[in-house]
């Protein structure tokens, strides 16, 4: 093919993105993204390699994203929960990545200091409700895992249905229940 592609980084990740929304990360192959951004089947391998190397990147803005989203969320703990779950409800493909990593090189630097700046954001709330008690640790590992798992069970179906059809306002006075109001 002497198809000339702009940003075909970009393009192979969108296009990774609409291949796990529509199958899941299994299905993912470099040669069905190079067919679908029209370039030659060698095309993606010049940018990420291999599949690992495309699932690292896409875990990489996964995390980079989800920084974001925390931070747009100010203070408050119970909105940084609600955040995490607006971000997994929207993109949904980066977050079945990004706890997978079996899917990708986990130690990458780029994955790791992006994990590490989203981590920090929570962590930081969490601080700032339980202070710096020894009990931090677990008040934090309490916060993920309630957020975590919420947004899980949102992706995956497994709630009631009467919670209602819209995440952040279900996940509202669940995240009350542990986080309390701010």
């Amino acid at each position: 093919m002497a198809y000339h592609h702009g940003d075909l980084r970009r393009t192979l990740l969108e296009a990774a993105v609409e291949v796990i929304v529509e199958s899941g990360p299994a299905a993912v192959s470099l040669r069905e993204l190079a067919r679908r951004a029209g370039v030659s089947h060698a095309a993606p391998a010049h940018h990420f390699r291999d599949k690992a190397g495309l699932m690292t990147a896409l875990a990489a803005q996964g995390f980079g994203l989800l920084a974001e989203e925390l931070a747009t969320a100010g203070r408050d703990l119970q909105e940084t929960g609600v955040a995490y779950i607006r971000f997994a409800t929207r993109n949904r493909a980066h977050f079945e990545v990004m706890f997978r990593d079996e899917l990708y090189h986990a130690d990458d630097p780029e994955v790791t200091a992006a994990a590490v700046r989203a981590s920090d954001i929570l962590a930081e709330r969490v601080a700032e409700r339980v202070g710096d008690a020894a009990d931090s640790r677990s008040a934090r590992l309490a916060a993920w895992s309630l957020v975590h798992g919420f947004a899980a069970l949102w992706l995956g179906g497994a709630l009631p249905p009467d919670i209602g059809p819209d995440p952040e306002t279900a996940a509202r006075p669940v995240l009350r229940l542990l986080f309390g109001s701010s």
